[in-house]
């Protein structure tokens, strides 16, 4: 069976009475990078606390729920898989009994190797209970001898890909952050508690304060207060940042790179301002991920700047539901419009991305029969060419729409008079960082890949 990672986010509190109830509150604020499943995993220094569930964070968790997870060290995970199924047993965090004691596991990120590494463990014996490629982590700490920060470095020397993990022993709480540094992971403090977050934005929820992101290649061990800082030295090519987070994943309030993602998004709207200068009378941006980028295209050009969408907030991010029929019924449902802010008008309509169409297709028929003279599209990355290894769920080069027409067949098809994407160049000028990965648009990968 082919199966490969996920995207997602993990959480970590090392040194609070109030470990599990923090983790809750970080998981919520990391909604947005999964609403599959969602787990919590804490640990009082002698024993392991579980409690997992599909579905959202709130629906999972009871009061009576996190008041059963006792402890001061406690680790989360919300899950939306582009690997293994949907169902209870790969939810996060895995644990495991081993020689070691208690390991429990929270895996942001995908294996790019999975398929050889689940073949020698399975040979080795290896009895694997999910479909995940976090399992295979598990498994390599538990058979690797010697120290855990050793287990952690000989299993960095044989996964490929991309993974941002929290790790718990019955102790104490590691980050690790795979030498290429796809996905965020970042340490906080809260008085006197150490924490660990996919996103600042976590962070905030609970009052915490940013102290550094964790780094690339980095293994950062808490333990009893104190925290040290191991390096993993393998050479790599150079640091590749997924540049999707910044397009889409994180929230707009989370820092990257010095900045909040609210003000890299603003300039990438005014570099499509530089790049594409229409005449309109509207910039309408697809909430919610597309709004701060049309907010920097309406500053720019001056054209005004118009919520015409109204989304429904009770429903999921559609890109982020795991079947496709789920995403069609997502779209028609999520968002509305307000008929009199575009009718008669030229609009341009601005979005994050276009990966499979379903979306901008809907979202451009709702401008045009609400009765919009002219409907232009700008799209504030390139176009999505390549599938993702990495744990963004574009795996195959045929769902991506871009791959099969051009930038005027995609026009046509979608009923817009023009459409418009943001150069490489200047996206990467905007996040502010040379060291991304822009395989989905280029197709170079970083690492060798299943193609």
């Amino acid at each position: 069976m082919k199966n490969f990672g996920h995207n997602c986010g993990v959480f970590g509190v090392s040194g609070s009475p109030s470990a599990a109830a923090l983790t809750f509150t970080g998981l919520f604020a990391l909604q947005h990078r999964g609403q599959e499943s969602s787990g919590i995993v804490s640990s009082n220094g002698q024993q392991f606390f579980e409690h997992k569930g599909m579905g959202l964070v709130p629906n999972v968790f009871t009061p009576t729920a996190i008041a059963s997870l006792a402890g001061n060290i406690a680790i989360g995970h919300n899950r939306y898989s582009t690997t293994g199924n949907s169902e209870l047993r790969n939810a996060q965090p895995l644990t495991v009994e081993c020689w070691r004691g208690p390991l429990a596991i929270g895996h942001n990120g995908n294996l790019t190797n999975t398929v050889q590494l689940r073949e020698n463990l399975v040979q080795r014996g290896a009895n694997f209970q999910t479909t995940t490629d976090s399992e295979i982590i598990l498994h390599l700490l538990t058979m690797s001898h010697g120290t855990l920060v050793q287990a952690i470095v000989d299993m960095m020397n044989v996964v490929e890909g991309a993974y941002s993990l929290v790790i718990m022993t019955r102790d104490s709480l590691i980050a690790v952050r795979d030498p290429l540094g796809f996905h965020p992971l970042s340490l906080g403090r809260l008085n006197g508690a150490w924490i660990i977050a996919s996103e600042t934005c976590a962070f905030d929820a609970i009052g915490a304060t940013f102290e550094r992101d964790v780094k690339p290649g980095e293994i950062v061990v808490i333990k009893d207060g104190a925290i040290e800082s191991f390096s993993f030295n393998r050479v790599v090519p150079r640091r590749t940042f997924c540049s999707f987070e910044a397009i889409y994943f994180m929230r707009p309030d989370s820092l990257l790179f010095g900045k909040t993602v609210a003000d890299i998004r603003i300039a990438f709207g005014a570099a499509l301002a530089r790049e594409h200068q229409i005449d309109a009378d509207v910039v309408v941006p697809v909430p919610d991920s597309g709004i701060y980028a049309a907010w920097g295209y309406a500053n720019t050009t001056r054209i005004p700047f118009v919520l015409a969408y109204v989304r429904n907030h009770y429903l999921g991010r559609s890109f982020l539901q795991p079947v496709s029929e789920s995403r069609v019924v997502a779209v028609d449902m999520k968002l509305n419009l307000i008929r009199s802010f575009v009718e008669g008008k030229r609009v341009i309509v601005l979005d994050d991305s276009i990966v499979r169409g379903n979306t901008a297709k809907s979202r451009c028929r709702l401008i045009k029969e609400a009765g919009a003279t002219e409907v232009h599209m700008l799209v504030s990355c390139p176009p999505h060419r390549h599938p993702c290894f990495y744990g963004i769920d574009f795996p195959s080069a045929d769902d991506l729409i871009a791959n099969h027409h051009s930038n005027g067949e995609l026009a046509r098809l979608l009923g817009l008079d023009s459409l418009g994407y943001l150069s490489e160049d200047s996206m990467a000028r905007a996040i502010g960082d040379c060291s991304l990965c822009l395989a989905c648009f280029n197709g170079k990968y970083p690492t060798p890949v299943p193609l």
